[in-house]
């Protein structure tokens, strides 16, 4: 059964991601409203409604670029919608252009993430293109998925697919999914070894960065308790030194010390190619990670790591109490 509480940015922000699988959290406001957390810390609204017999899960949007007055807004509307029979197209139409269509009515992504999602689409099913996707068969996408190198990359490919053909069921271009009977692809689960020792190794090998940017942004994963893409889009607007405040999350005390060492002088707090905010800066996370003789670890893992050791309190005074406490346990 999903976890119930009143959705707000303040508890969906700091949701921690689960180890494996996805976890599911629901809406009291709007109970028919709930949300997907996967173990990558993508997080989706969704509603559940019957169909034809079978429950099916419907997104409403990623979170945060769909808000949640948006996302309770639109509850009503997804529902009518998917209560209405779907017409059957009689036109035909590529794999190719369906997967366009995919692509721009299905996926919210950021321009560098659907630039590469794109390059994948290219590389792995360019023997698809041509062909209409009515008549695409399960021996066809079993060959394309063999072909993959890497099972991580094969896993991403088949859930791709999954959807693209769901969505091409909903349009009326299919009425079956070939991906069905396709046996799930499986992935060794990859052992998170990061402890107190090993936040402490890490912290002492991001001191030794040379570049101070990337630096502060990496010891702000540790002193910040947010995962990378909130950490990296940080914008100095949002910062209130006077009450310890980022946005409406509370800044421990190593972090405002840490923040208030940077030049003030741009909108984003860690700047990154052409003066936009930092991105990606995989290079240098993996030199930091070899430094500390852990090549494996991420940064997801670090924030995973602090969200489950810090003991979370609704009362923002004292849910910085316990972010000072546990850095002090961490690095006393």
């Amino acid at each position: 059964m999903a976890h119930q509480f009143f959705f707000n940015t303040y508890i969906l922000d700091n949701l921690p991601s689960p180890e494996v699988g996805f976890d599911v959290v629901q809406d009291l406001s709007e109970p028919r409203l709930r949300m997907y957390i996967t173990q990558r810390g993508v997080k989706s609204f969704f509603v559940r409604k019957r169909i034809n017999g079978r429950d099916k899960r419907i997104i409403i949007g990623k979170y945060p670029e769909t808000d949640i007055e948006d996302a309770r807004a639109k509850v009503a509307e997804v529902l009518d919608s998917a209560s209405k029979k779907i017409p059957t197209r009689r036109k035909k139409i590529s794999f190719k252009n369906f997967v366009d269509l995919y692509l721009e009515h299905k996926v919210r992504r950021s321009e560098d993430s659907l630039v590469k999602l794109k390059r994948a689409i290219n590389m792995h099913f360019k023997d698809l293109f041509d062909k209409n996707i009515q008549d695409i068969t399960q021996q066809d996408l079993q060959t394309s998925l063999d072909n993959i190198a890497g099972r991580a990359m094969a896993l991403r490919m088949q859930e791709l697919l999954q959807s693209i053909f769901n969505y091409a069921i909903d349009m009326g271009y299919r009425k079956d999914n070939p991906m069905d009977n396709i046996a799930k692809i499986t992935v060794a689960r990859r052992e998170r070894k990061l402890n107190k020792s090993g936040i402490q190794k890490l912290a002492s090998a991001i001191k030794k960065e040379k570049d101070i940017n990337l630096r502060s942004a990496f010891l702000m994963l540790i002193y910040g308790f947010a995962p990378k893409t909130k950490v990296f889009k940080m914008r100095w607007e949002d910062l209130d030194f006077n009450h310890d405040m980022w946005g409406d999350m509370p800044l421990s005390d190593r972090a405002i010390l840490l923040l208030q060492d940077l030049p003030q002088d741009g909108e984003w707090v860690f700047v990154g190619r052409g003066r936009f905010h930092l991105t990606d800066p995989r290079t240098a996370w993996k030199r930091v990670a070899k430094n500390a003789n852990m090549p494996n670890v991420t940064m997801d893992d670090v924030h995973k790591f602090l969200m489950r050791a810090l003991v979370w309190n609704p009362d923002k005074d004292n849910l910085r109490n316990n972010m000072n406490d546990l850095l002090d346990e961490l690095f006393a």
